[in-house]
């Protein structure tokens, strides 16, 4: 089990004893009143053997689930070796990007400056949470994303249009918003632990 707070995931070498779990965690919860939240619970085929088992069931890959913001997907390794990959779940990436818009809507007025300097530091946020291997792409997508969303900005502060991209692109080399970064490296455990990493 891997938990944090009240979201879990239980991992089991068969399913009959994930099936027999379940049930008897409903059971058990019941009796204090509680519930599993059901949208976010299910049963899925994880780990080396994940593939052979979904192309049985006519599925073209395994299944995937989301935890504490990541997609964790099977995937191999450089070398062929199977391996637990993350990336950033749709719905936080969404969210995040909602976020930010909402964030330069509100202060449209605000000195650019104070603009720049708060979304740096937002940006170094998200990195060092999200910033994690085998993420690199949606990084680069959120950081691509939030760049134009701060080119529309400078062009919505007046009627006529202020900026072209060119010269936003100056602007950026001057005042640059920071690229991503992976802070976390699946590799940087003790020697011992690598080899459940292959």
């Amino acid at each position: 089990m891997v938990r944090y707070a009240d979201d879990f995931v239980c991992c089991f070498q068969n399913k009959s004893d994930a099936e027999w779990f379940y049930a008897n965690l409903r059971e058990r919860l019941n009796k204090f009143s509680l519930e599993v939240a059901e949208e976010k619970t299910r049963i899925i085929a994880f780990g080396r053997f994940a593939d052979k088992e979904s192309k049985k069931q006519g599925k073209k890959k395994p299944g995937t689930f989301d935890f504490l913001g990541f997609t964790h997907y099977c995937s191999r390794s450089e070398k062929g070796w199977f391996r637990v990959k993350r990336k950033t779940s749709r719905k936080k990436y969404r969210s995040s990007l909602l976020k930010c818009k909402t964030w330069l809507r509100k202060h449209l007025t605000s000195p650019t400056n104070y603009v720049i300097e708060m979304l740096q530091i937002k940006l170094r946020g998200y990195y060092r949470y999200y910033g994690m291997t085998d993420n690199t792409m949606a990084l680069g997508n959120f950081y691509d994303k939030v760049r134009r969303m701060l080119f529309k900005w400078f062009n919505r502060r007046s009627q006529r249009k202020s900026m072209n991209w060119d010269k936003y692109i100056r602007f950026l080399n001057r005042y640059p918003l920071p690229r991503a970064k992976i802070y976390v490296s699946i590799y940087d455990v003790k020697p011992e632990l690598l080899s459940y990493l292959k």
